[in-house]
């Protein structure tokens, strides 16, 4: 009756003091980060639609570059290591989820116990053998919430790890992509190179006629020679960048360095409509960005814990099995014990641990939060920084293309002109380096459109979903 008496004690206190929880652990709540008035994208419309929900497959629509893709989310290391970060954190997912569970032990153990003569026993026993086999119980009660904020920070941390693998995909398929449409934009600048190089010779042996005919002079000549060797130095650092292109996107497809199957510059078109969406999408589509705020949840809850330290803790053990001093009596109804013990436990001195552990995990928790702003503020600076390339490079383009046209004509006139002995060598040279100066300009203003596109939909968190 004692017995049954103090357990409903024990459990009317657990009761009235679970009711004290909501008082100590606090609930999370988003901190207050955007200021939309201030989200530049200009002339861009802001909607409820983005170009992070179109899939990476409908954005990139190069089978050659798809199959790439493919290829480095299946064996790309970046990738491997951060699903082992999300096997990591998971087992202490199941580890949290179990925090409500008391935990056992069992126990077998024999013991002798050599008595002296002169001892409280030793006139009966020279030697005392005991044989036991029991098992522990032990339980806390979560009266302040600690048990649950843990559960909850090993939550967080999981989705943490999950946010950084879906930020490491997002990463990789724009690195693969960017870096493919410059190796197709090298391509044609060693395509235009190599058929300058090709007319320069043409040109070269010409002027060699012309100065035979006495139209021009050795200056000319050399003049001519000597861009030759321009156009073949240029085509030379082309092929070391492509070398070492296809090396890098190489090692991004997991692999090791080796030729680049590719199509062309010509064929590349993306034809996602322009959308950014409203700047609280971001919260939820950049990976980078939510892998911030469950940093913050992780050390918010933390804090709880820190919190809870301070009050006290009410535990349950519980031990019981069988006793005896006689092996052949063990497993036996007399040889049967049990212990059940109550209390509760509060800190008074601890050279003061927990209150520096709570100041730290109240810093750690403001570190989080300011991260957590400076990776949305980062991720507003590469949405507007990739809308401005879009536009710059679009403008370029159409600029670059009258430029080309203009200096490919006066470069045809010059040599006509030089070719009836109306003309100075001297233009028909300036006209040629500025007609393929123009040209290459022009193709790197179109791998610029298209990486700027490719940096926008990383920037809105496309590519994981």
């Amino acid at each position: 009756m004692k017995f049954l008496i103090k357990f409903k004690f024990i459990g009317l206190s657990l009761v009235v003091l679970s009711l004290q929880s909501c008082f100590v652990a606090k609930d999370y709540e988003q901190p207050d980060i955007i200021e939309e008035e201030n989200f530049r994208t200009d002339s861009i419309p802001q909607d409820s639609l983005t170009m992070a929900n179109v899939s990476w497959r409908d954005m990139f629509t190069d089978p050659i570059l798809q199959n790439h893709i493919e290829e480095g989310l299946q064996n790309n290391i970046d990738i491997r290591v951060a699903l082992q970060q999300i096997l990591y954190a998971e087992a202490y997912l199941k580890q949290g989820k179990a925090g409500y569970f008391p935990s056992i032990t069992g126990n077998a153990s024999v013991t002798r116990q050599e008595l002296s003569s002169n001892s409280q026993f030793g006139g009966f026993f020279s030697s005392l053998d005991q044989y036991e086999i029991s098992a522990d119980l032990s339980w806390e009660a979560d009266i302040w919430g600690k048990i649950r904020s843990q559960k909850r920070a090993y939550e967080a941390s999981y989705l943490q790890s999950v946010a950084a693998h879906q930020a490491v995909k997002t990463t990789l398929i724009s690195n693969i992509a960017s870096t493919y449409y410059q190796l197709l934009s090298l391509d044609e600048q060693r395509k235009v190179t190599e058929r300058t190089i090709e007319n320069r010779e043409k040109s070269l042996e010409t002027n060699k006629a012309l100065k035979e005919a006495g139209n021009i002079t050795e200056v000319g000549v050399k003049q001519t020679e000597a861009q030759l060797y321009t156009a073949q130095a240029l085509l030379v650092d082309i092929n070391n960048q492509i070398r070492l292109l296809e090396n890098t996107m190489s090692i991004l497809l997991g692999k090791e360095p080796q030729d680049i199957n590719r199509s062309v510059l010509a064929d590349q078109t993306i034809e996602t409509e322009l959308k950014t969406g409203v700047p609280a999408q971001l919260l939820r589509n950049r990976p980078d960005v939510i892998q911030a705020e469950y940093g913050l949840v992780n050390a918010f809850e933390m804090t709880n814990v820190a919190r809870a330290n301070f009050y006290p803790s009410l535990t349950l053990t519980a031990t019981g099995g069988f006793q005896s001093l006689d092996l052949g009596e063990l497993i036996d109804t007399n040889s049967l014990f049990a212990t059940i013990v109550g209390g509760i436990t509060q800190p008074i001195f601890q050279r003061r641990q927990i209150k520096t552990q709570y100041e730290a995990s109240q810093a750690q928790q403001e570190q989080a939060r300011l991260q957590f702003r400076q990776a949305f503020l980062t991720a507003t600076k590469e949405v507007a920084d990739a809308l401005y390339n879009y536009e710059a490079a679009s403008d370029k383009i159409e600029i670059k293309e009258k430029e080309y046209s203009a200096y490919e004509t006066a470069t045809n006139y010059s040599q006509e002109l030089l070719d009836n002995g109306l003309a100075n060598y001297l233009e028909v040279l300036t006209a040629r380096e500025n007609a393929l100066n123009s040209r290459l300009d022009l193709i790197n203003a179109k791998y610029s459109q298209l990486n700027s596109m490719v940096n926008l939909y990383q920037a809105l968190g496309g590519g994981w979903q």
